[in-house]
């Protein structure tokens, strides 16, 4: 049997699991449409939460299927293009630090991992577009939530959880596009820094992320400078900060 067909993945690109995530995600989407507080809350919440999964599939989908087409074959045995979210997870890292980030102060820290054999991708540019694929997808989808949000007439829960999903996409964007060792942007950089940046880089990679995150809440000006980038991006895109800020308000009402 020629190679080629022997190492093509058996799994079904899309899992059930997948698939009662953008369940729920409809679902949020349509309670947020009934027209009481209670209802647009919980709506908003559920289209937030199931579609931040959802994209997080997506994103780390598109690590692998960038990594299987430069070489990297191992990616079809690990499960990771199936759009399974059990693939993914870390229960700490990749569940409740990006959960409690979200609901904290709406940082959308995108937690999925998926591990690739850097050694089996055949050039340094494929290695780069593994990394930068995953940041793409919330790119494109927070651009296409923005105007979906804005350009159809709809009920004001759902444009509100529409408006706010967006703006989290591209904030998830603009947090992983940042090159500090252990996101994304770093490793869109690091097949082409010399071996001894690359080894001091490997030493930083399991806490640079935190101690970033740490900075972004606690130091005003870097906070303010991080969702001023995500704000330029969300209004080029056409997104409404009027829709963002009152999804934010229904999806975190304790911070009222």
């Amino acid at each position: 049997m020629p190679d080629r067909l022997r190492r093509r993945p058996r799994q079904s690109p899309v899992s059930p699991i997948f698939l009662l995530l953008l369940a729920i995600t409809v679902g949020g989407g349509v309670l947020s449409t009934v027209p009481n507080e209670v209802s647009i809350t919980a709506g908003v919440m559920l289209l937030v939460l199931a579609g931040w999964a959802v994209s997080l599939c997506l994103h780390e989908f598109a690590h692998a299927a960038v990594a299987y087409r430069g070489g990297d074959t191992s990616v079809a045995n690990k499960g990771y293009l199936t759009l399974d979210i059990r693939r993914y997870l870390n229960p700490m890292l990749s569940f409740v630090l990006p959960l409690f980030f979200v609901l904290a102060g709406g940082i959308p820290l995108v937690g999925g991992a998926v591990w690739i054999n850097d050694w089996a991708i055949r050039s340094r540019f494929n290695r780069s577009m593994v990394s930068l694929a995953g940041p793409m997808i919330n790119l494109v989808l927070g651009a296409l939530l923005a105007v979906v949000s804005t350009s159809v007439p709809m009920p004001i829960g759902l444009f509100a959880g529409l408006s706010y999903l967006a703006l989290v996409q591209v904030l998830a964007f603009v947090l992983n596009i940042l090159p500090i060792p252990g996101l994304d942007g770093f490793g869109v950089l690091e097949p082409y820094l010399s071996p001894d940046s690359r080894e001091l880089a490997a030493k930083v990679r399991p806490w640079a992320p935190l101690a970033f995150f740490v900075l972004l809440l606690g130091v005003p000006a870097l906070g303010s400078a991080f969702f001023w980038v995500g704000d330029l991006i969300f209004s080029a895109f056409g997104g409404s900060s009027r829709g963002a800020g009152l999804g934010h308000s229904a999806f975190t009402p304790w911070l009222r």
